[in-house]
């Protein structure tokens, strides 16, 4: 019942006041909304799968997050640029293209002006072999919400430590 590390560290070093409202995309059993939700922020947090919904509302009773059961690819016209704060990790690095495509640009969608979007991923060197699920992203990939109209702020590579296993990681503020 932790949060991702590169989501937690965020968090920790930031030295923010969290306020507005905030999407958690692939929520899952809701840690990550959780850990948002604790900094202040109102959560909308959404998955595909409703399981995924129904569990982490048992497994935040009182919880202040609004757990929704939604596709990414075909989300409620409401939250069209809606939101201060879009957080995702690892959904689109389970997408393959052109799947992978339109959930960039429904990512960017979500941001309300001036709002943030915050992206945190496994990463590999550009020129390095793809291999898959998960299909990490190349910083020029990440890169792309530049693209889409959104303005990078911050771009960090940090490692995740499973065992044995570092896991290369990267996370980006738009």
């Amino acid at each position: 019942e932790e949060p991702h590390p590169g989501l937690a560290e965020w968090i920790a070093r930031s030295g923010e006041i969290h306020e507005g409202t905030c999407l958690d995309v692939g929520c899952g059993l809701g840690d990550n909304a959780e850990a948002l939700s604790a900094t202040g922020y109102d959560v909308t947090a959404f998955d595909l799968s409703e399981a995924a919904i129904d569990w982490a509302k048992k497994r935040h009773p009182h919880t202040r997050v609004n757990y929704v059961a939604a596709s990414l690819l075909d989300a409620p016209e409401a939250w069209h640029r809606a939101f201060h704060l879009v957080h995702e990790t690892y959904t689109l690095q389970a997408l393959k293209a052109p799947e992978q495509e339109r959930a960039f640009a429904a990512l960017a969608e979500f941001v309300a002006p001036g709002g943030k979007l915050l992206v945190i991923c496994r990463s590999r060197e550009e020129d390095s072999e793809l291999t898959g699920p998960p299909w990490p992203l190349t910083r020029s990939q990440v890169m792309r919400f530049a693209e889409l109209g959104l303005t990078p702020r911050a771009y960090q590579s940090f490692v995740v430590r499973d065992g044995e296993r570092e896991i290369p990681h990267a996370r980006a503020v738009f």
